[in-house]
């Protein structure tokens, strides 16, 4: 049979939501037509690949998560390479490529990646291809695509060099005759080309990209003065397109007569144990006025083995909102079909590589108990998906759209329309109503509903047996291109399940509160979140600063709680100071904790409390100049630096990662750098040996 040969290069991702895996897969899919294969694995899966000697080139994909940390697949590969008994040239055989994932509103950009590029050189290791930094605040494809599209250039120049080099060799033993271990050089050159040549059939070859329809409705179009999610105007709408390959399906559903047991959430997070937990007491912390709705829960976690520390996080179990499942299972036209068990299996002849059955999505599942538990509906639509969709549009008005927002040529739009106001699937079927995806497609292409992660606010030895969480319920509003408003999806789900035992904070006397002489009619899922290292020193006399605004003072409140306790049964130890900085909007609406912050100073748990009001009118000039954390911080700079350099003190910082974490970052980096005396990038690097050290900690989110 006549064989074409395909050029093999191993291809890496660590992810940690699946972006970096979906890129991983792109890549993958578009190997084939530049006449490659890549060997696709998860860097988690280092049992499956060997790096020491890989003679392919390598391609790796990953992401950042939390504060800068490599994505959890990729923890333990990092590990492996991080051992310094390792020698300096160790890969000095490995040629690598690498794109990073980040988001630059945080502060260390892309630093997953940058981590694992810097020690792969270190070991000796060289690029092939310049590192790429994708950046999902402004859109990860602007760099993702123009980097893909570069990379095949670059993998068939390291080969053609590695001929070139090999060759070069051959032509040296050849003149310099036969060596004693000529055998084993073969050996090892037969090795080499093994590892980079992989035969397949010989397959048709063409374009796979889509040609674009431009058809008689551009006329209307042209006519608009501004673009929107459904319509383009000039250029755009008269611009022939470069649209993705149509991805290939690889799955096929079944829909069974006989019903089967509907599968139990509980069983959906595999990997880490789940505990059903009954809520002994809710609370709202907020007046009614405030902007935003703050609620504390408090789980019984008595007949468990959950265990947790101050500072720790757990993950929340939570489903899809009822009314969006609802009108997806209409929309998809299988509201009848929304209690039959479904069968899924991989579609016969798919061109899917190494396509598998989604792992997060029981057998014989319902299709409302699949679009309510497993996946994340409200995802945004990659441009893959998007693509899919075009096949699956009758009107052509509707799908010369979705190609342009899915094209090259509109990235623009896809950015503005779909990606930035967070467009999901049922925007999408809502917009372009001659849209009737099946089933199937969406269990392709929608990621899995992920577990939301929680700070605990509560100490174990302060509450034994409970274990209490404060939440906003967030709120998004409507705009053009969503025109429904929307709850969070979990922060929503448990407000509305607490409601009929909510009690608010300031008007409920603390004896009337629910406790355990309440009927328990709420439970939730819960699982515990893999260790950090965000907790109190070990030695409870190293002085603490904490900066925590709005929900952010959530494991605060734990810590403070756990030293209290310690306090009181510890009378022989020293306790150094802790600090913290509050801040909300105003005094009386939405000031979290009030009271116990006040109990805490005292009795002389907390020596320093800062609390600033960014919304309310100044009791005094001098107010005017402390309107957020990072103001205070300023103000007391001298002591910060203090705690900090002189004493080894510990900084924790909890809340919005995107813009108050940023700001605390460069505030303190201006405290460093003016009560040392030194210029910024002496203090940015004073401030990397915090974090390198731990004393620097971040718990933080968008």
């Amino acid at each position: 049979m006549c064989c074409e040969v395909k050029k093999r290069f191993l291809l890496l991702f660590g992810t940690q939501l699946g972006q970096a895996k979906a890129i991983a897969e792109e890549i993958a899919q578009q190997a084939d037509g530049h006449g490659f294969v890549a060997e696709v694995h998860s860097l988690s899966d280092s049992d499956k690949f060997n790096l020491h000697d890989e003679k392919a080139p390598v391609v790796i994909v990953v992401s950042t998560t939390g504060t800068g940390d490599p994505p959890e697949q990729a923890l333990k590969f990092v590990k492996e390479i991080q051992n310094r008994d390792l020698p300096a040239n160790h890969f000095e055989h490995l040629r690598y490529g690498l794109l990073a994932l980040g988001d630059s509103e945080y502060t260390f950009f892309c630093n997953g990646g940058k981590i694992i590029d810097k020690r792969l050189q270190e070991l000796g290791a060289q690029h092939f291809y310049s590192t790429g930094y994708a950046d999902d605040c402004v859109g990860l494809e602007l760099v993702v695509d123009p980097w893909i599209e570069d990379l095949w250039i670059a993998l068939k120049k390291e080969l053609m060099s590695r001929m070139e080099k090999d060759t070069q060799d051959s032509l040296g033993t050849m003149a310099n005759g036969i060596s004693a271990d000529q055998g084993a050089s073969e050996q090892d050159s037969l090795d080499s080309q093994m590892q980079l040549l992989i035969l397949e059939p010989a397959a048709q070859t063409g374009t796979t990209l889509s040609q674009s329809v431009i058809d008689g409705h551009a006329g209307a179009q042209n006519q608009l003065s501004e673009p929107s999610l459904t319509q383009s105007i000039p250029p755009l709408s008269q611009s022939p397109l470069n649209i993705p390959a149509l991805p290939p399906a690889y799955l096929d559903v079944q829909f069974l007569e006989t019903a089967g047991q509907e599968a139990n959430p509980v069983l959906l997070c595999s990997e880490e144990a789940i505990f059903q937990v009954p809520v002994l007491k809710a609370m709202q912390l907020t007046r009614e006025d405030a902007v935003k709705t703050a609620l504390l829960l408090e789980l019984d976690i008595s007949n468990t083995t959950f265990t947790y520390q101050p500072g720790d996080s757990f993950c929340i179990v939570c489903p899809n909102h009822a009314s969006e499942v609802e009108e997806l299972l209409h929309r998809l036209q299988i509201c009848e079909m929304e209690d039959c068990p479904v069968h899924l299996e991989i579609k016969p002849g798919t061109k899917k590589k190494g396509a598998t059955l989604p792992q997060h999505i029981p057998q014989k599942s319902t299709p409302a108990f699949i679009l309510s538990w497993c996946l994340e509906i409200r995802a945004v639509p990659k441009k893959a998906f998007l693509r899919a969709l075009v096949e699956h549009t009758t009107d052509d008005v509707a799908k010369r759209r979705l190609q342009e927002l899915c094209s090259k040529q509109g990235a623009s739009d896809y950015n503005r329309f779909v990606r930035d106001p967070g467009v999901c699937l049922l925007d999408l079927l809502r917009a372009f109503s001659s849209c009737k995806p099946p089933f199937e497609l969406l269990i392709e292409h929608l990621p899995k509903l992920k577990a939301r992660s929680y700070s605990a606010a509560s100490s174990n030895l302060f509450h034994p047996g409970k274990l209490q969480f404060v939440f906003n319920i967030v709120e998004f509003p409507s705009c053009p291109e969503r025109p429904v408003s929307q709850k969070g999806v979990c922060t929503g789900w448990l407000a509305e399940l607490v409601t009929p035992m909510l009690h608010q904070y300031h008007r409920t006397p603390q004896n009337e509160l629910p406790g355990k002489d309440k009927i328990l009619t709420s439970k939730i899922s819960i699982c515990a979140r893999p260790s950090s290292s965000f907790h109190l020193p070990g030695d409870p006399s190293v002085p603490i600063v904490m900066v925590g605004p709005g929900t952010g003072i959530a494991p605060f409140v734990g810590f403070l709680q756990h030293r209290e306790k310690l306090r009181a049964q510890h009378a022989e130890l020293t306790f150094g100071e802790t600090w913290l900085f509050f801040g909300c909007r105003h005094r009386d609406r939405d000031y979290l904790f009030r009271e116990e912050l006040k109990c805490f100073l005292e009795n002389g748990t907390l020596t320093h409390l800062k609390v600033c009001f960014s919304r309310d009118t100044p009791s005094y000039p001098e107010r005017a100049t402390r309107k957020y954390v990072q103001d205070y911080l300023r103000v007391c700079a001298q002591d910060v630096a203090r705690i900090l350099v002189k004493e080894k003190g510990h900084f924790y910082v909890c809340g919005d990662g995107k813009n108050m974490a940023r700001d605390v970052t460069e505030a303190l980096m201006d405290i460093l750098s003016t009560e040392l005396d030194v210029d910024k990038f002496e203090a940015l690097k004073i401030l990397a040996t915090l974090r390198e050290e731990k004393r620097y900690l971040e718990d933080v989110w968008a």
